[in-house]
């Protein structure tokens, strides 16, 4: 008796469905809020839903940007994604600080669904982001940004002539490496185990750099530090010593994980690494009417700049989509 009962209800709920928007964004940073602000210059009127801890991506946990253009004397992470914000508002957008809580995106409209409220849209456009692997240290909650970084290319200027540590034993832990030692006097590899997993070309490179030194088999289970990076405590994987690395920067680099729980057996993902697939130079996804853009599709730039870039293309493709299947 109660399947029917249900049935009916759904079909009433349906009957009193909210508008069905021209454009729901699902994340913000840099290619949400520039996808957002495109959009809304289009007349599209989006919906972002920012996320409620997360909002404003990556770059709330930065303190100085000073690769963005446009700003010669750097600007800070939180005011870059304020601005970003308050700039797509005023074209009108509409910003939710909401976390999407599920996505069905088998038939169009799409809904999307926060807690017990759902929204309807034409198209999607996904920039749910991605996260540093961290090494789950309570002291790392304090100092990122204070000596603490997952980005070298982001921050290794600042550690000119200074002694640093990178944590990690793949290519991107190496490349981290290699690049800091145009500034840091010395860059020592920390790796829980006694031998790399990087590619061969990128380990020769890194044995060959006279400023970088290895520390094998060794886990990083302290950061030292009240307002900035002292030193690293080191334990031995194999006997189980301690010893201290005295540092003034720790750059981790274990690993991404891009947001995309929300769209597993939903999109098409990398069934590796879990980033979003789109179609070459462009932000579709393998469903019509879905985008993608910024860090959840991207594991090589991983930019401000690059997602803020892929944002305006995941907003023109999304125009140019509606109007050919939905406003024609």
């Amino acid at each position: 008796m109660s399947a029917p009962q249900t049935e009916q209800t759904s079909t009433e709920q349906e009957d009193e469905q909210p508008e069905v928007r021209d454009a729901i964004v699902v994340g913000s940073g840099p290619s949400g809020y520039t996808a957002a602000i495109y959009l809304a210059r289009a007349a599209l009127v989006p919906l972002v839903f920012e996320g409620s801890v997360t909002a404003g991506g990556a770059l709330m946990n930065t303190t100085d940007v000073e690769n963005f253009p446009g700003f010669p004397d750097g600007i800070t992470g939180p005011e870059l994604m304020a601005n970003m914000r308050s700039q797509a508002q005023r074209f009108g957008t509409e910003v939710l600080t909401e976390k999407v809580t599920s996505v069905d995106l088998s038939e169009r409209p799409f809904r999307v669904q926060v807690r017990d409220t759902e929204y309807l849209a034409h198209s999607v456009i996904v920039s749910t982001g991605a996260q540093s692997l961290m090494l789950g240290l309570e002291p790392e909650l304090r100092l990122i940004g204070h000596g603490l970084s997952t980005c070298a290319t982001c921050d290794g200027f600042f550690f000119r002539g200074h002694e640093i540590a990178v944590v990690g034993g793949g290519d991107s832990a190496l490349e981290e490496a290699t690049f800091l030692t145009k500034f840091a006097d010395k860059v020592t590899v920390v790796h829980r185990r006694g031998e790399l997993r990087a590619s061969k070309i990128m380990q020769d490179r890194a044995f060959a750099n006279p400023k970088i030194e290895f520390r094998w088999n060794a886990q990083v289970t302290d950061i030292f530090g009240d307002t900035s990076v002292s030193g690293i405590e080191l334990t031995d994987t194999v006997d189980g010593s301690v010893s201290t690395l005295t540092v003034t920067g720790v750059f981790v680099a274990i690993g991404h994980r891009p947001n995309t729980d929300l769209f597993v057996g939903k999109l098409a993902m990398n069934p590796d690494t879990g980033y979003l697939i789109t179609r070459p130079d462009s932000s579709y996804t393998d469903i019509d009417g879905v985008f993608a853009c910024g860090d959840v599709q991207d594991d090589v730039y991983r930019q401000a700049i690059t997602a803020a870039g892929s944002g305006c293309m995941a907003a023109i493709d999304a125009e140019r989509w509606l109007e050919a299947n939905v406003h024609h």
